[in-house]
Order: C-alpha cells, then structure tokens, then sequence
C-alpha cells in the first residue's frame, strides 16, 4: 500500500492531524514548550506551599547518591531539580508581585493591591502602559506571547472593550486584528468611524491559554488597571464588546444576549460613566444571523455621538 494512502489504518486522518495540531497548538500557548521531567509538576500546588527548611548537608559529591526525593544535577554544582529542597547555598526568591518572576504565583490580594496602586499612582496613557507591561501580579503574562494594551490616544470620542486578547492579537501584540479586526473595521465605517478615530483595548491585556475565558481571579487582578484606562481616555461614549468587560466593571451577572443594547453605569473615581454594550466581532463572526443586532446598537452608538456634540 502507497505511504498517505487514506484507505491504510496505520495513517492517521486528517480529523486526527487537525485535533493533534490543536493540542500542541494549546500546550504552546499554555507555555508548555519544553520538556523537563518525566512527572507532571502543579506550578500552583507548590507556589502554595509553605518555604521548606534549607537541608544542612552538603551536596551529594560524584558518586554519592543524592537524597530521596531529589535529583542531583551536576551543571548546577548538585542543585536539586525543581519540587525539591533547596540547598542553602540557592538564594531565596522575592515574594511579592512585583518581583520578577519566572514561576507561577497564587492569585491573591497582594496582587489585587498592587494592580490597585499602580493603576491610581499613572498619570498618563503611556505611563500605564509601562507599569502593567512590568506588572508580575498575573500569571497570564507567563503564557501570552505578547503584552496588547490600548490602541488609540486619550481624548478619543469613543472607546471600545473587549474581554481579551485573541490568538491573532496575541501573536500582533495588537487588539482587534484578524478576521475579527477586519469585521470590527467595517462596523466602525458604517458609522463613521475609523480606527485613527477611537481607542480600542481589551479588560485583560494578556491571551489566556487557548482562547479560554480569563478567571475571575484574572479579571479582578487586571480590572484596576481597565478602569485606570477608562478615566485617562476620558471618551464620550464607552462601548462593551461582549460580556466579559460588562459583567466585570459593572456588576451585571448577565449574558451579552441580554445585556446587549442597553446602556450600562460604569462606576469609576468620583463620577458613573454611560456604557454601551453589544456583540464582540468573534461572536457576530460565529453568529452572523445576530449582526442585525449589532446594527441596532451601532445606530445608538452614533445617536449618542451626535447627542454628546450637540451638548
């Protein structure tokens, strides 16, 4: 039998090819690119864990055997593997979010502070900017590719939100690009619009793993500094693109299909903000029996507009 012929068991379908590629496609974007020991190791699991007494014995010399329970690994003068003991000659690691971090850290309230007291203490766009890109706070920063801010320039009359980045924007390092770019653009000349005209970003700036939605743990690390970006924009008109942002900065638990078309209070420093919410381009590209909808809020979108100017 002829090697591809699709008639032999031993080859693989294309269904099984398409399925393998988005495995591997996952586990790279979860950051998995690496082989490094034959057991599974829960990042977060020992993140969690209280700091283990620093062992008294020396380590293991050549042709000792090392301590159960750890691997001795001679590049790193009998440093144990990671999930072992650390010798006492290994430096502590900093605690805290804002240290720079190569491991995954526990979500907590440290870290909500702290995305807290950078977000308030930026004066500027470009200020913001470098203090989330710094930000260590966030574990979706370990697996994302690329850090998408907001695109656009304070004073803009309108400002779009989105949940988080997607795939394409990730690997762009820009918001709302790919075939959801290119919907999103069109939506915006039907009103008028143009993307030199607005500011768009997104709730989190890093892609979670797979295109899953981000956890509210996630959300409520990177809220501070999407509200900080709301009042340094100061836009006429907000506008929601999907759920996500909606549900986080103004407490609705409702879906998009039920929150669309509505006008929303967003509670920010001192004042409420109006915000419209509809459907986020990837929705209407999956569902386009809903852009009629999506037509309807624009619409609103560019009364509220001709509203603001005349006021």
């Amino acid at each position: 039998m002829e090697p591809g012929n699709s008639n032999d068991p031993r080859q693989p379908g294309a269904g099984h090819a398409r399925a393998l590629e988005a495995l591997i496609d996952f586990y790279v974007g979860s950051g998995a690119d690496a082989w490094i020991d034959m057991d599974p190791v829960d990042a977060f699991a020992l993140s969690a864990r209280p700091a283990p007494r620093a062992v008294s014995a020396a380590a293991p010399s050549a042709g000792q055997a090392a301590p159960h329970g750890t691997t001795a690994d001679p590049g790193r003068g009998g440093h144990a593997i990671p999930g072992s003991v650390p010798l006492p000659s290994e430096p502590a690691r900093p605690a805290g979010p804002q240290e720079p971090t190569h491991h995954a850290v526990m979500p907590d309230d440290e870290a909500v502070a702290a995305a807290r007291e950078l977000a308030s203490n930026a004066p500027t766009l470009d200020a913001l900017r470098e203090a989330v890109a710094a930000f260590n706070g966030c574990n979706l920063k370990m697996s994302a590719k690329s850090f998408v801010f907001a695109q656009g320039r304070p004073g803009a009359r309108v400002m779009f939100m989105g949940g988080a980045p997607r795939r394409e924007d990730d690997r762009e390092g820009l918001p709302f690009v790919g075939p959801a770019g290119r919907l999103f653009d069109r939506m915006l000349g039907a009103v008028g619009l143009s993307r030199d005209a607005v500011c768009v970003t997104n709730l989190v700036p890093w892609r979670p793993p797979g295109d899953r939605k981000a956890s509210p743990q996630e959300v409520e690390i990177c809220k501070p500094f999407a509200l900080r970006q709301i009042e340094l924009v100061a836009p006429a008109v907000l506008v929601f693109l999907g759920g996500d942002p909606a549900n986080a900065l103004t407490g609705h638990p409702d879906g998009i299909l039920r929150l669309r078309g509505k006008w929303l209070d967003v509670p920010l420093a001192g004042r409420t903000m109006k915000a419209l919410a509809t459907f986020h381009p990837d929705h209407l590209l999956r569902n386009p029996e809903q852009k009629r909808y999506a037509w309807r809020d624009l619409l609103a979108l560019q009364a509220a507009l001709a509203q603001s100017a005349s006021d």
